[in-house]
């Protein structure tokens, strides 16, 4: 199996066959667990009702951190583990995770002592704005607990620079800088993390668009959710990694059910992605982490080329109906318009919304942020019914998924009487391996990869910003079927995007115009580009021309109605065939890079 060989497989060749271990949910807690398990050499399947990662892994707001806000609350263990995790997710994934500069702007001295005294201790006070003081306190034990594997500097505080005295409001006086961590695409994390599980585990195996219906026994029920298809798998052990659908997996898994009290809760955040160039290039790469006038924490940063802003935090009982309600949009460009009075902000500038339910313990807590970001590990031992104990994953943050899933990895290898024979920590995650380590690293990693592909020095860079260290090999076969780029979307290639549909687990084209790219999340899907994709996408996959209507319409829908972009509100009939002669350099025009 070669490295760009994941092995993704429908629901119909699973049929009868027995795993150690099967894995309910392919979001980031699952996918760690089922990397964990498979370095372990145990053979697991992980399961999903729709796309990996197409919950809320995928609805992040693409922060690695250690969750300053959460001492407030007295959650210590909490933010040493997340800082220890962020710490080694920059080691291990460099590619994806870089360090983000965040900044504090402080109006008062004295604010919030009171207030995160009375929080420390489990009271609701009055909101009232952070100050130095409380802010420095908070900053100074941040640093002291992420020093395990530290690779950025401590905080510091200083007189307001004279280049931000325009930037923020008038009232602030001083500035808190200290470092986090961001995450350019987790989705693709994600796929990394499944394809080091498969090549450590050959017997592994994972399948998208894949619902569990039923357990009996041993004997696990999957429907295929593209064809209808029923199979039968078996199992020693499962593990429940359903996120905010916990409680619902439980009881079709035939697990405590309604005889336990609920153990998830959830809540809604959503973001927007900003067109503004004045709002970024005033951020100069740093992050601004603030209170809104009603105490809520929110963050702005550079992203790519945008600014994205979160997020909001909001009680859901349904995680199945969830969207970014208009008010969200305008209550955070209304807290962008309070920290930055002399922007001007306005819906003309979001290009894209997005918004997942956070899978938060159950609690009684009066506000959504006072929630424990925590994570727990439950076991469901055998009943009447069942004969395998289940494994369940309550709570957790994208940051600590790698320490989740080494918890619940020690249950699993407990249940099957099998000792740990590996650790993740210092294990790199997919093109995070061999990265070049330095500017002149990096030159020549370039050089090597045009000499052998064929592609331009740019494209090249591109690729390993996309990819890192895999990018060499994914290089080479681009460069031999031709790497013509899209031409309404020129960042991606027809050849990458066969690439992505035929060897990622692509099903619909939203897999692949929402979480395999990075277009959708950049605003650069038009109706033109979304066209072109879906060409590319029916070519590779085998759509006839009604199959590739009906995806082009879906996935329309889709960006339309979950994620604010401006499409047209009706496609066109069924379009022509995708014909590749027409992305020929020739016929775009231009050369081939």
């Amino acid at each position: 199996m070669s490295a760009w060989q994941l092995p993704f497989v429908r629901p119909a060749a699973l049929a009868d066959r027995h795993f150690s271990t099967v894995i309910v949910g392919a979001g980031i807690n699952g996918v760690g667990v089922f990397r964990d398990l498979s370095l372990q050499r145990v053979d697991c399947l992980i399961v999903d009702k729709g796309d990996f990662s197409a919950g809320a892994s995928s609805a992040p707001s693409r922060m690695i951190h250690g969750g300053l806000r959460y001492l407030e609350n007295g959650s210590f263990s909490l933010v040493a583990e997340a800082t220890r995790e962020r710490n080694l997710l920059l080691r291990n994934a460099p590619h994806l995770v870089q360090p983000l500069k965040t900044v504090v702007p402080l109006s008062s001295f004295f604010g919030g002592l009171m207030s995160s005294a009375l929080k420390f201790f489990g009271r609701t006070p009055p909101q009232r704005t952070r100050g130095l003081l409380a802010v420095a306190a908070g900053l100074r034990l941040y640093d002291l607990l992420g020093r395990r594997q530290r690779v950025m500097p401590n905080h510091r505080i200083a007189r307001v620079p004279a280049a931000d005295r325009n930037l923020f409001r008038a009232a602030v006086r001083w500035t808190a800088t200290f470092f986090d961590a961001w995450i350019s695409h987790p989705e693709w994390l994600v796929l990394e993390l499944i394809g080091d599980a498969c090549r450590d585990q050959p017997r592994s195996a994972a399948s998208n668009y894949c619902r569990v219906i039923g357990c009996a026994g041993n004997i696990l029920t999957l429907r295929d959710e593209i064809t209808g298809a029923l199979v039968r798998v078996t199992a020693d052990t499962v593990v429940n990694a359903s996120g905010a659908w916990l409680d619902r997996s439980t009881a079709v898994l035939g697990g405590a059910g309604s005889r336990i009290k609920s153990r998830v809760m959830g809540t809604k955040g959503s973001h927007l992605v900003l067109d503004h160039p004045a709002l970024r290039d005033a951020l100069e790469g740093r992050m601004a982490y603030f209170e809104a006038v009603d105490g809520r924490v929110c963050i702005v940063y550079p992203f790519l080329d945008r600014v994205l802003v979160g997020s909001t935090d909001i009680p859901v009982d349904d995680p199945d109906q969830i969207g970014t309600e208009p008010a969200e949009v305008d209550y955070l460009l209304e807290v962008l318009a309070e920290v930055f009075p002399n922007l001007a902000f306005g819906r003309g500038d979001v290009v894209y919304t997005y918004v997942g339910v956070r899978p938060l313990a159950r609690s009684d807590a009066d506000k959504p942020g006072q929630i424990s970001r925590d994570h727990s590990v439950v076991l469901d031992l055998p009943n009447a019914t069942r004969d395998i104990p289940i494994i369940g994953l309550v709570g957790g943050k994208w940051t600590t998924f790698r320490a989740l899933a080494e918890e619940a990895t020690n249950e699993v290898l407990q249940q099957l009487g099998r000792p740990r024979t590996a650790s993740t920590e210092g294990l790199p995650i997919g093109g995070g391996a061999e990265l070049p380590a330095d500017a002149q690293a990096t030159e020549r990693f370039i050089e090597r990869m045009v000499a052998s592909s064929g592609v331009g020095r740019a494209r090249a860079h591109t690729l390993l910003r996309r990819y890192g260290s895999k990018a060499m090999p994914l290089a080479q076969r681009l460069g031999a079927s031709g790497d013509v780029p899209l031409q309404h979307a020129p960042t991606y290639s027809a050849a990458e995007l066969s690439y992505l549909c035929l060897e990622t687990g692509v099903i619909h084209l939203d897999d692949l115009v929402i979480r395999r790219t990075l277009l959708a999340i950049r605003g650069l899907v038009t109706d033109a580009a979304l066209a072109e994709m879906a060409g590319i996408a029916a070519e590779a996959l085998g759509w006839d021309a009604q199959q590739q209507h009906k995806e082009l319409q879906a996935c329309a829908s889709a960006l339309r109605e979950r994620h604010g972009v401006r499409l047209s509100a009706v496609v066109a009939d069924a379009p022509p065939p995708f014909d590749a002669s027409l992305t020929t350099p020739q016929a775009l025009g231009q050369p081939q890079t």
